[in-house]
């Protein structure tokens, strides 16, 4: 059993919370106990998420998106029901957006890279003027067999739109809703650009870039680092983990 403000501590300093801008509140959002033995492990708040992490006998969530995107909101309706079960229950919430996803080790961008054997792994895709997105090289390969290790990492089936070079060699990674920042890639001359979910506007400007792009869903693609901020978690303390799947393919 450890204390629930050392494990907020320890990843607010690990994920450098406090040098990031984000429209989400990172870190605790809903405090429950004071002592924790069990974290459960989740992409998104939602009430399915909370009820099974309460049947699994968690004190503590941690997750990707959370509850608080950077404006106040009345404690009523859906949101009120929401943290009204949390503090019933006693289960701390804690959410980390925009520091999981640019991380250089545990970030979702940098785990799928490094699942592609990528090298020299460079920042880029700028977002409210910060870089979130990694790229890297990779050795030529063929754009099908790209697609499909980036679905058995994910545990999901691709959308690929095929308008760039039939031979990946350089790949960039924005997870979830990256693809506004495709343009990034373009300028970069990418082979393949790979994100979470799409928009209408994605496939003419693959087509104009003459780029590549693979699309995973916005969950699937961010289950990654989730999971990596898990293991960090067990190896540092001396707690129970669970990662709970709410599967979600948009």
């Amino acid at each position: 059993m450890v204390l629930r403000e050392d494990i907020v501590k320890f990843l607010n300093e690990y994920l450098l919370v406090n040098s990031i801008e984000d429209s989400s509140r990172n870190g605790l959002q809903v405090e429950g106990r004071t002592r924790v033995r069990k974290v459960v492990f989740g992409v998104s708040a939602s009430m399915e998420l909370f009820k099974r992490a309460k049947s699994a006998g968690a004190d503590m969530i941690i997750v990707h998106h959370g509850l608080l995107w950077g404006q106040e909101q009345t404690l009523t309706g859906l949101f009120g029901r929401r943290v009204k079960f949390l503090l019933e229950n006693e289960i701390s919430l804690l959410g980390y957006h925009l520091p999981l996803d640019k991380h250089p080790v545990l970030g979702h961008n940098a785990l799928l890279l490094k699942g592609l054997s990528a090298q020299k792994l460079q920042s880029f895709a700028l977002y409210h003027g910060q870089h979130i997105g990694f790229w890297g090289k990779i050795a030529p390969t063929n754009l099908k067999a790209v697609a499909q290790k980036l679905e058995k990492i994910c545990h999901a089936k691709a959308t690929i739109l095929p308008f760039g070079p039939q031979k990946i060699r350089t790949v960039g990674v924005v997870s979830g809703g990256g693809w506004s920042m495709i343009s990034d890639g373009i300028d970069l001359g990418l082979d393949l650009f790979v994100t979470g979910s799409l928009d209408e506007p994605v496939q003419e400007l693959c087509r104009e870039g003459k780029i590549n792009c693979v699309a995973l869903g916005h969950y699937n693609s961010e289950k990654i680092g989730v999971c990596a901020l898990m293991k960090l978690v067990q190896k540092q303390f001396d707690v129970e983990t669970e990662f709970i799947e709410i599967k979600n393919d948009i």
